[in-house]
């Protein structure tokens, strides 16, 4: 048989072969497969399951950074904290609190040990040390200031009655909106000569976001810290808190009556290694706050005279610090350290033997008693037998996660005292107020300085924010800590939509209730009942809401310019905003400890979310214009910061800076926070200084000059020159037609960019350029005052020009030498 035959008869005969013997050959090879498979596990080392693992050396967690093209290697910014949406969040923690999930029952094997070691009581010598009482209070409609004062007030006459007034000193007043926690909470105040600190805390309770939610927030974490002594405030004398509450909204402690003072006292307990000298008071603000308070007051006071006598805390006393604390606070410290397991330890035996058991653990101890008296064993009488109190429960549910509220219940001090300064709340966090310009330009008596810069007349201007809340706590904020703060979003969320009727419609009425008002003129109230501009800065945070993108685009959609200003605390949120008219960015200090001290910002990491935002806004320059606020406050920011503000912009090359001097309105709390009428500069300060600014930016090489000014709001704007300076004439005002019909689509913008691959350049959006308005009028560039001639300038009583001047000659000259005037601008 040739070849060829045999291939061809091949294939016939396998197949023959395998249907007549197929069961036969796959019985064969699943046989050899599975002997195959236990040689494998039988010769394969088996590991032992009594040795310990090697334990491995440790190594450095790398974290791999995906940041976008246009940003900085040197920025702070963590994009992964970009939504899905695209809208971003800060990185902080869930608002619901995260339940450990265990892997099995705990188990407890001997008696309980104390978790944390007890911290020795300061040391005072009455011959020769001294007390200083600080009172600590914290303030919204300022029913608890008003307490505070007059506690200082009999205070101090008790102290100066006293045999020991020597040793006790006149007691110190702080507002807890106004100080640094990290100066007072964490550390007792240090002082050069023998005295020590004795704290008296008035606490209200409030069922809204306020400093106080941040003030306790500060508290746990300064206690849960393992870099800080677990009890850093042992070194005080001792305290006492009291709380202010209202039992019609909160009937009983369980329901939250004077719930933030408990917790202020439980954490204070900590802290201070327990040194509660006198317990906490209770007093209802409608029924019988005074009685209460006034008791309390008498108990302090006698416990502060037995410190000042050598007799400390006293022994046993109920709310002493040597005495046992409440059952409360010791089962909060055991649980908190649950997850350590308690080690037996070697019990002595009891001369008396009792068969009462009051506790599950004291069989233990029985247990050991019994094998001591058992010769038999010699080893058991050394070493405790081991029991096991596992307790077996069954399965609860998850804790659900809290409710969202609302940022400004109407029934809430915040909603009251906002409402009273003239805000209209929008919703639950959103806010709108007519500014005193708007009403200005109704009479014709001019507009603010953004009328000056960029054109905006104020009567066509709306002044809202989508978010009441903010995260820092500026020294010359008008609202001095009656607004909501926060360092996330927590809150129910109203819709972009409704945020827009509501605020807009609220305008409308504000402004329909100035056509009574003496001096308003008729065309510029028609020209007002038709919003063209909106600037998102009242008060709080705008970019905090989490929709602002979406307000954004409905507000462009009715063709309204934007101008939008944020503290520099969000970078994420800053990435991710759209494109606005213009941005604001906040730049109150050029270094970290002058910008902690004048916005004591909340945020930990505040110079880093700081800088991270200078990067952003540098990188997003060619996009939109973008503007750094300098609020000058004298004796905080001013003095030899120049260099430091230069480098800011020489960091972020912003294309404009604007340097205005601060607002002062004259209210007790500017007074607590450091921040008097001293503190206001002149306006030949501020131009002195924006001389001093612009000469240290053409030392750099940095092509800014002065462009305008408006000395009536103590402003100037200093722009760069070779984008918004044409034929040597300045443009720094905006064509607000060509920004709405670049955001439609209706023309094209300029900005290119180069395709990585073909080289190729292609349009990709529009820069500021193209859509730089008119030539900035004469009488607003720099030397000429910014006033319009065709409004009438309304002088104060004493601070007009003279009679044989003409007030054109004498509008920069009059305001050179005069503050600020005392209300909002």
């Amino acid at each position: 048989m040739s070849a060829p035959e045999l291939l061809e008869q091949l294939p016939e005969e396998l197949i023959f072969l395998w249907h007549q013997h197929r069961i036969a050959i796959l019985l064969s090879a699943l046989t050899i497969l599975v002997l195959v498979r236990l040689t494998v596990h039988l010769r394969t080392k088996r590991e032992k399951v009594s040795a310990s693992p090697v334990p491995g050396s440790p190594t450095e967690k790398k974290v791999v950074e995906i940041k976008p093209e246009w940003l900085p290697e040197n920025t702070t910014l963590d994009v992964s904290a970009l939504t899905v949406d695209d809208h971003a969040e800060d990185s902080v923690a869930a608002v619901a609190p995260l339940v450990k999930a265990r892997k099995g029952p705990k188990t407890v094997k001997g008696r309980k040990t104390p978790s944390k070691k007890p911290v020795p009581e300061a040391v005072f010598n009455h011959a020769t040390d001294k007390i200083q009482p600080l009172i600590f209070f914290q303030s919204l409609s300022g029913t608890t200031e008003r307490h505070a004062s007059s506690f200082e007030k009999i205070f101090s006459t008790w102290i100066s009655g006293q045999d020991s007034a020597a040793t006790i000193l006149p007691p110190q007043v702080h507002d807890i909106s106004y100080i640094e926690y990290d100066d007072y909470f964490i550390t007792p105040p240090k002082s050069a000569d023998n005295t020590k600190y004795f704290y008296i805390i008035l606490m209200p309770t409030y069922n809204i976001d306020t400093v106080l939610d941040i003030f306790l927030e500060s508290l746990r974490e300064t206690h849960n810290d393992f870099r800080i002594d677990t009890a850093p405030l042992s070194g005080l004398l001792g305290y006492s808190v009291f709380g202010f509450g209202d039992k019609e909204g909160w009937p009983t402690e369980e329901e939250g009556f004077c719930s933030q003072a408990k917790e202020v006292d439980k954490w204070m307990a900590r802290l201070t290694g327990r040194k509660r000298a006198y317990p906490l008071g209770m007093g209802d603000v409608k029924d019988d706050v005074d009685m209460r308070l006034e008791e309390w007051r008498l108990g302090v006071q006698e416990a502060l005279g037995d410190i000042a006598q050598g007799k400390g805390l006293g022994e046993g006393v109920p709310g002493s610090g040597d005495a046992a604390e409440s059952d409360e606070e010791e089962d909060i410290d055991v649980a908190e350290d649950s997850d350590v397991e308690v080690e037996t330890q070697k019990l002595k035996p009891k001369s008396k033997k009792s068969s009462r058991i009051d506790d599950v653990e004291d069989l233990g101890s029985m247990v050991n008693s019994s094998n001591n008296n058992n010769t038999s064993s010699p080893s058991s009488s050394e070493t405790p037998l081991a029991i096991d109190f596992t307790t077996y429960k069954s399965k609860s549910k998850p804790a659900p996660a809290p409710t969202p509220k609302e940022m400004v219940p109407t029934t809430s001090p915040t909603y009251a005292a906002l409402t009273k300064q003239g805000y209209s709340i929008i919703g639950s966090h959103s806010g709108v107020k007519i500014c005193r310009w708007t009403k200005s330009a109704l009479r014709g008596r001019g507009s603010c300085y953004k009328y000056s810069f960029y054109g905006i007349q104020s009567h066509l201007c709306m002044e809202a924010t989508p978010s009441l809340s903010c995260s820092n706590k500026c020294v010359f904020c008008w609202r001095h800590g009656t607004n909501p703060v926060g360092t996330t979003w927590r809150w129910i969320t109203d819709a972009p939509d409704t945020i827009f009727d509501g605020i807009t419609t609220a305008h409308y009425k504000k402004i329909r209730m100035m056509k009574g008002v003496p001096g308003v003129r008729a065309e510029r109230f028609a020209e007002a009942m038709r919003i063209r501009h909106c600037a998102l800065s009242l008060v709080g945070e705008p970019i905090f809401y989490p929709h602002i993108n979406d307000l954004l685009t409905i507000m462009h959609s009715h063709r309204i310019s934007t101008f939008l200003v944020c503290n520099a605390q969000h970078p994420a949120q800053l990435a991710s905003l759209v494109p606005v008219t213009q941005l604001y960015v906040s730049i109150d200090a050029s270094n970290k400890d002058s910008l902690r001290k004048i916005d004591r910002p909340l945020h930990r990491d505040f110079w880093e979310r700081f800088c991270a935002c200078l990067d952003i806004l540098r990188n997003r320059r060619f996009e939109q214009r973008t503007v750094f606020r300098l609020t000058l406050v004298k004796g905080f920011n001013m003095a030899e910061e120049v260099r430091g503000y230069a480098d800011l912009v020489e960091r972020a090359l912003p294309s404009f800076v604007e340097v205005k001097g601060v607002t002062y309105c004259g209210t007790s709390a500017a007074g607590s926070a450091g921040l008097t009428m001293q503190n206001v500069p002149f306006y030949d300060e501020v131009a002195d200084f924006v001389r001093e600014l612009d000469a240290e930016l053409a030392r750099r090489g940095l092509a800014y000059g002065i462009a305008a000014e408006h000395a009536h709001s103590c402003c100037v704007l200093l722009a760069d020159r070779t984008r918004f300076m044409r034929d040597g004439r300045w443009h720094t005002r905006i064509g607000y037609d060509k920004f709405f019909d670049l955001c439609e689509g209706k023309t094209q913008g300029t900005r290119v960019e180069k395709d990585e691959v073909t080289g190729e350049e292609k349009v990709v959006g529009w820069r500021p350029e193209d859509y730089i308005g008119d030539e900035t009028p004469e009488w607003a560039l720099w030397g000429n005052g910014g006033f319009d001639p065709r409004d009438v300038r309304v002088w104060r009583k004493g601070k007009g020009p003279k009679k044989d001047e003409t007030a054109p000659a004498t509008d920069a000259d009059a305001d050179a030498h005069t503050p600020r005037a005392i209300v909002e601008i």
